[in-house]
């Protein structure tokens, strides 16, 4: 093998945590001595041993001489766990390969620096596209202190995420929804308007098996959220935070004593203030939110400026008509000067459906 696929098979690894390493980066590391793999693992979950310590912990024989692929540099700090750094030092690896920079300032560039210090040969910046590919969470979350948000729906050729009934399952056929499940499984928080709430009475759980549950946040200007719905009737079997305006103290009392969490805050236009709510979710160590609708909450948050990427599922269908919903509503902008503006990232076919993914670069105008 050569020293791309060594650095390859530690991304891979990185991304087996998925949302349980949250709101720490993914991180996969392989050790390998003279042409072997002699270890490897993965930062499984915050809190546990970070990826470095792991594939150290798992070794097949002594490291010394050995070079070591990790895909985020170590760290050289004492946080829940003991500094990568020391841990490399102490098992004499020879020469380490590093992917992404760290920007956290607890880090930057000081890890590198310590392994050269104790004579240990680095290489910076190797398949760093690839490996900074793992983490545009960790890296907004660390540099903003705010949460990585993205926006996703699903619609049809011509625009529509529901027939002018308002029904709308199914717009996307089994794989893109199952696709949509390893995204929630990779994300902090699932949110969503009260519309959504009302005309849907969605779980917003993960139905993966063994993966990660996200916060369910509901934007709720006036507290309008049921005790019947099935969010608050599983509040206390999948975390759930509804954010309001106004509370009723009764119903408030009643909500929280069924395990939602009730979160006041200002009023933008009218409704909740989404960029406050999102440093209240930051200081929850929520480091990544998704919004899945509906299309008041996503015109909302285009023009708040909270949006970093849009997942864009497209079914090929026509549903047509005028009063059929779309994945943006409200006024919108005025002029095509004031449309928000998108990168495109990449394309992905899943069955008969094709998912686009774009990173915001500017908001609603």
């Amino acid at each position: 093998m050569k020293d791309e696929e060594y650095m390859r098979r530690a991304i891979l690894l990185a991304e087996k945590a998925g949302g349980f390493a949250a709101p720490n980066p993914l991180v996969g590391a392989v050790v390998v001595k003279e042409g072997r793999i002699i270890g490897e693992g993965y930062h499984r979950r915050c809190g546990e041993f970070h990826a470095e310590r792991n594939a150290l912990l798992s070794l097949t024989e002594s490291a010394e001489g050995a070079v070591m692929y990790v895909t985020l540099e170590p760290c050289c700090h004492v946080g829940r766990t003991p500094p990568c750094t020391d841990a490399i030092i102490e098992h004499k690896i020879a020469k380490v390969f590093i992917g992404s920079r760290d920007p956290n300032p607890l880090v930057a560039g000081k890890g590198a620096k310590m392994l050269r210090e104790h004579g240990i040969d680095v290489q910076e910046d190797f398949l760093r596209e690839e490996c900074d590919a793992l983490n545009p969470i960790f890296f907004h979350y660390i540099t903003t202190g705010m949460p990585y948000v993205a926006l996703k729906y699903a619609m049809t050729l011509d625009g529509k995420i529901a027939a002018y009934t308002g029904a709308s399952q199914w717009i996307t056929g089994e794989e893109a929804r199952h696709h949509v499940q390893t995204l929630r499984s990779r994300y902090s928080a699932i949110m969503v308007g009260i519309g959504t709430v009302l005309a849907d009475d969605p779980m917003l759980n993960c139905r993966l098996s063994e993966a990660h549950q996200p916060l369910r946040v509901v934007a709720d200007t006036h507290l309008r959220i049921s005790p019947e719905s099935r969010l608050c009737q599983t509040a206390k079997d999948f975390p759930t935070l509804v954010a309001c305006v106004t509370a009723e103290p009764e119903k408030r009392q009643r909500l929280e004593e069924m395990g939602v969490t009730v979160c006041e805050c200002p009023a933008d236009n009218g409704h909740v203030c989404l960029p406050f709510l999102m440093k209240q979710l930051a200081q929850r160590h929520i480091s990544s939110v998704m919004i899945e609708g509906g299309g008041q909450l996503s015109e909302a948050a285009l023009h708040s400026g909270i949006v970093q990427h849009v997942y864009a599922y497209i079914a090929p269908k026509l549903l047509g008509g005028r009063e059929a919903k779309t994945p943006v509503e409200g006024q919108g902008a005025a002029h095509p000067d004031q449309a928000a503006l998108l990168t495109y990232r990449r394309m992905t076919r899943l069955g008969e459906d094709w998912l686009l993914e774009y990173d915001v670069e500017r908001g609603l105008g």
